[in-house]
């Protein structure tokens, strides 16, 4: 376990500290080598992983696991937009964020929860529930980007680092809607999965995180829809993107710590 979180540090630290510095000096950053080894580093990542949350009593999903494994499938879908997206740059947040939940994984402690006698259903809206968490964390971030690009546009002020170190602000804006509707699909499902498979929301206190996680939806929807029927776009989109993440995150994030830090 040790050693697979020195390789997965390593590799995260590698990638890092690479594109910063490419960014820095100007120099083209080799696509191949940073994917290369941030798939290394996912897959230490998951073999240190693996055994912290399913473990012979049940899935442990306490709240330093789930930071980690948000991680990486943090890392896991930004490696899948680089397939087909010139956003290698953004692995200058990608990396870092990877390296952090990591560590917060490998050395965190909360109390044990196994999850026992646990359906299929259930599996999969959580596991459902954390890869849409992960997108429209991904998307957030876009959104702080994107605002930041067009801060620098309007009031004229513009750095050579915002416009030609990461993509144009028309790749950003097309990058934000596919990490939002893939995000919003997967939200979509785990809802609904939640719905069938949950019985008594009072009786595992999840109400308020299911309350959370329907206005985050919502709201997601509606810039969605008005994208598509209005071309609602830019600032707009960023802004709703950011409030809406952050209801999700109050449902997702703040009633894990409050359950298991606090009560």
């Amino acid at each position: 376990m040790h050693f697979a979180f020195l390789l997965a540090s390593l590799a995260y630290t590698l990638v890092s500290v690479y594109i910063g510095w490419a960014l820095i000096r100007d120099k083209p950053i080799h696509k191949g080598v940073s994917l290369g080894l941030l798939v290394v580093g996912m897959l230490a990542h998951a073999v240190l992983l693996y055994p912290y949350v399913v473990t012979l009593y049940g899935l442990n999903f306490n709240l330093f696991n789930v930071i980690s494994l948000i991680s990486l499938f943090f890392l896991f879908f930004y490696v899948l937009f680089c397939l087909y997206r010139p956003i290698v740059s953004l692995g200058i947040l990608a990396a870092p964020t990877a390296l952090f939940g990591i560590t917060i994984g490998y050395v965190g402690r909360a109390p044990y929860q196994p999850i026992t006698d646990i359906s299929i259903g259930l599996e999969s809206h959580i596991l459902l529930s954390l890869a849409a968490y992960c997108v429209l964390l991904m998307a957030t971030v876009q959104a702080l980007f994107l605002r930041l690009q067009i801060r620098e546009l309007k009031h004229h002020t513009i750095h050579r680092f915002w416009v030609t170190k990461l993509p144009s602000l028309q790749s950003m804006e097309s990058l934000l809607f596919d990490m939002l509707l893939v995000g919003f699909v997967l939200l979509s499902i785990a809802l609904g999965i939640g719905f069938v498979y949950v019985e008594d929301l009072m009786a595992q206190h999840i109400v308020h995180k299911t309350v959370f996680s329907l206005l985050s939806w919502l709201l997601f929807g509606t810039l969605l829809f008005g994208n598509w029927r209005a071309g609602w776009r830019g600032k707009r989109a960023a802004n709703i993107t950011i409030y809406a993440f952050i209801l999700l995150a109050i449902g997702f994030v703040g009633s894990k710590f409050v359950l298991e830090m606090l009560i």
